[in-house]
């Protein structure tokens, strides 16, 4: 799928699934949102959830540095691209991202944000980085994504922890283009 037709889902309607086992799987599978996070799987696995998915009309994503069995090498993404219909990938290593991309995968690029240190460390990769979209976790942090917005024309997405209307609205407000979230009841809003 284009990053395109990604975006424009992503503006219809800014709340992905993230899925991190088979009852969120059945769980997503029920709901009408498109766009899929997965965060768990293994080699044997991951090829079938994501066909699943995709025959049921997802875009899906999933997070390579989670499936169990890949190596944290950029060849992780050969092995999405090549035995599985995924959309793109998910991976806290820059270098992987960026080879996904030239792969022709959609490349999200995960940071958790956990102190000043972790925080220092962001700006400075995102200056040099290129992927299609930044993931921020924890995402109820709505002045540290104003600051993130300010610094990258990337699009950034607020991923864990959201589980109200008030936080969802919050990372969106804040700069955010989306939210990821594995809560169910987010997923409605």
């Amino acid at each position: 799928m284009e990053s395109e037709s990604i975006f424009e889902e992503l503006y219809s309607n800014p709340v992905i699934m993230a899925i991190k086992n088979n009852k969120d799987f059945n769980k997503c599978m029920q709901s009408d949102n498109k766009i899929v996070f997965v965060l768990y799987g293994n080699l044997e696995s991951i090829p079938t959830i994501v066909k699943k998915l995709k025959d049921n009309g997802k875009i899906v994503i999933v997070h390579e540095d989670l499936i169990e069995g890949l190596s944290s090498s950029t060849y992780a993404a050969s092995f999405i691209k090549r035995y599985t219909e995924a959309d793109g990938i998910i991976s806290t290593k820059p270098a992987n991202v960026i080879y996904a991309r030239k792969l022709g995968l959609f490349a999200v690029l995960r940071f958790f944000v956990f102190d000043s240190m972790s925080y220092e460390n962001m700006k400075q990769t995102i200056k040099d980085i290129s992927c299609d979209i930044i993931e921020i976790l924890p995402g109820v942090m709505p002045n540290i994504i104003k600051e993130i917005k300010k610094r990258t024309n990337i699009p950034l997405v607020a991923g864990g922890l959201i589980s109200s209307k008030e936080e969802v609205m919050a990372a969106l407000n804040s700069g955010s283009l989306a939210i990821s979230s594995s809560n169910y009841n987010v997923w409605q809003m």
